[in-house]
């Protein structure tokens, strides 16, 4: 999972384009269809003759197919996934603008994503389904606009925590009762990695630039709802010093301080991945998609003997969860009720009779308490499923509007921006795209 904003100048294209789309004769009005007539869902009513279309991103195009080929079997339907070229996140929004939809597609639940699709106009509202009560605390915020459900979330979100190497902390004297409770301990826990062996203690991805949000991020966990709240309604700023000191830490204390690997500004994530198994670096502070790279090349017992997790915010060692496009399925309005009932089955479907089978075939945790999550994961993976619950969402989570702070911060590394630098122009996408959207005080 790449957690990314979309572009703004595509976001906001996307967003007039929707705008003047309203005469799309597809786009039912909210409340119109019988989204707001239903009845309790079978999942597996026979559906023969009926087809489906779900989007996904090019790299996501068999994530759904256990599920897909199931729904088939019990139903009768066929579900055919068609792959949307990257940038996935902004090319969705143009397609769905030009009057092209499908009947599913995987989207990113989160509050600062779900609202470029237009769901108030576009999606059916899942709210009711018998699934919604099944799901996890954390995943029931998911999905969610003004009080109204409009995804079903059918993976965990990712979780952001420290990677790190086990053979590294045993030669620097670290133990598990060392580990941090807040950032400026990480960084201490740094310095010792650096002092006593021959690694770096963080492995920054300066050349894909996404994984430099996470530094930032993990600082920003003490600032409260009310702040978001406030931020979200133009009253607050990024360009509150909390938020520039964050940036300025991250400079100063870690690049600054000699904490990362020599080349952090062409670093990339496949790169990470290498240099913690290796040794070469203590630490990589990122989210489960790097698991998922070691995961592709090693056995479960390998990854146990070399790499462990721990969860850190800023004051605590509490993990932070990031929403990503395969935690959410949206169902569309097409006008046409039996496809629309269909969506709503396979739905519940997916979250029913076939998610023990789902989730053992992905070999991923579960966000169903009531369906355990399937033996063999990591123990870096079951560390992450424990923290999930306390988890504090990424801004992405918070934020109605989530900013390219990794290409600003890409810029500092260059020395093309200054922290406040950094923070202003972080600010200025947020506030012009919130404009966009027609947000309330911008």
């Amino acid at each position: 999972m790449k957690t990314r904003a979309l572009p703004t100048l595509a976001l906001i294209c996307a967003l007039g384009l929707a705008a003047t789309a309203c005469s799309d004769p597809t786009a039912g009005a909210s409340g119109t269809d019988s989204d707001t007539k239903r009845t309790a869902v079978d999942p597996t009513a026979r559906l023969d003759g009926v087809k489906l279309t779900m989007w996904t991103a090019q790299n996501t195009v068999t994530a759904p197919r256990q599920v897909i080929d199931a729904f088939e079997k019990a139903t009768g339907a066929e579900v055919e996934t068609q792959a949307v070229p990257d940038p996935y996140e902004s090319n969705v929004p143009t397609k769905l603008a030009s009057g092209d939809r499908p009947d599913l597609m995987f989207w990113q639940p989160s509050v600062s994503t779900l609202p470029f699709i237009q769901p108030q106009q576009n999606l059916l509202t899942l709210d009711g389904e018998e699934w919604v009560s099944k799901l996890g605390d954390t995943e029931k915020s998911l999905g969610v606009i003004d009080g109204k459900r409009y995804a079903a979330i059918v993976t965990s979100p990712a979780m952001l925590g420290v990677y790190y190497n086990k053979d590294v902390f045993k030669q620097a004297g670290i133990a598990e009762k060392d580990f941090p409770k807040s950032y400026d301990e990480l960084l201490a826990l740094g310095h010792r990695v650096v002092d006593d062996t021959d690694a770096a203690a963080f492995y920054e991805a300066g050349g894909d630039k996404w994984p430099l949000q996470w530094q930032m991020q993990v600082q920003l966990t003490d600032l409260d709802q009310q702040w978001w709240t406030d931020l979200n309604a133009n009253k607050e700023k990024w360009t509150d010093p909390v938020v520039v000191d964050a940036i300025k830490k991250y400079k100063e204390k870690l690049l600054g301080a000699g904490l990362a690997q020599k080349n952090y500004r062409t670093g990339t994530f496949t790169g990470q991945a290498d240099a913690l198994w290796k040794g070469e670096a203590g630490m990589v502070l990122n989210v489960t998609s790097f698991q998922s790279q070691l995961q592709a090349k090693y056995s479960t017992a390998e990854i146990d003997k070399r790499i462990g997790w721990f969860p850190i915010a800023n004051s605590a060692a509490t993990g932070l969860y990031s929403p990503d496009q395969t935690n959410g399925v949206v169902a569309f309005r097409t006008g046409d009720d039996k496809r629309q009932n269909a969506a709503r089955q396979f739905l519940a479907f997916w979250l029913g009779p076939d998610y023990a089978d789902y989730i053992k075939a992905m070999k991923i945790p579960s966000v169903q308490p009531s369906v355990p999550t399937p033996d063999g994961l990591p123990e870096a993976s079951k560390a992450q499923v424990k923290a999930l619950p306390t988890a504090i969402g990424v801004f992405q989570a918070k934020a109605i509007v989530a900013p390219d702070t990794h290409l600003y911060l890409a810029d500092m590394l260059f020395d093309k921006k200054s922290p406040q630098q950094v923070a202003q122009a972080i600010q200025d996408q947020f506030a012009q795209v919130a404009k966009a959207q027609g947000a309330p005080g911008f």
